[in-house]
């Protein structure tokens, strides 16, 4: 590995150890075996490394959604939307789980300017690859309108679902209780 990769590495297992307001540059060049002026000629400045590296932490997590490519349910089903939330939700379990950052940037995203605008951008992205996931197809698939309604829509229900694992994990709610709230959302919108 060269040194972009080397400090990616190293920036990725120092975020799991420390969250992105504790991780210093110093902290990575240790981590990563590189030099601090490695940061800057990659990535511009460490907040941007912090930022690409927690990417890509979210981009092999995605991996672990559909259930190592198992799905059963049908594209848009209720049954599929179980399943895809319920591996989703099981990747929230962890007390060490990587969505607790996602959280330290919602609470000091006003602080973190240069890892909150990476972030934005990528989570658009986000969007329309958890869209493939739940109504088939690919992301290659997935329009602009789709990626801006059906995408922030699962975004969103993401970020409320990382808050509530990561403030109360014992109340927080599984898959059948999400998946019966959409049930009664869609029975309640379709009989009226």
């Amino acid at each position: 590995m060269g040194h972009r990769e080397d400090l990616l590495e190293g920036a990725k297992r120092c975020l799991l150890a420390k969250g992105f307001v504790r991780t210093t540059a110093r902290d990575i060049v240790k981590e990563s075996g590189t030099n601090l002026a490695s940061i800057g000629y990659h990535y511009g400045s460490k907040d941007a490394l912090l930022a690409q590296a927690y990417i890509a932490l979210v981009e092999a997590m995605g991996d672990t959604f559909d259930g190592g490519g198992g799905l059963r349910g049908e594209p848009g089903s209720l049954e599929r939307f179980r399943e895809v939330w319920s591996n989703i939700i099981s990747t929230m379990r962890d007390p060490g789980s990587i969505w607790h950052l996602s959280m330290e940037i919602v609470v000091m995203g006003d602080q973190l300017p240069e890892v909150r605008d990476h972030l934005v951008r990528a989570q658009r992205e986000a969007g329309r690859g958890l869209v493939p996931l739940l109504m088939g197809g690919t992301e290659d698939d997935v329009t602009d309108e789709v990626a801006d309604t059906v995408g922030v829509f699962l975004t969103t229900l993401m970020t409320g679902l990382i808050a509530q694992w990561t403030f109360d994990p014992k109340s927080a709610p599984d898959a059948d209780r999400l998946t019966e709230g959409l049930r009664r959302v869609i029975e309640t919108a379709t009989t009226r």
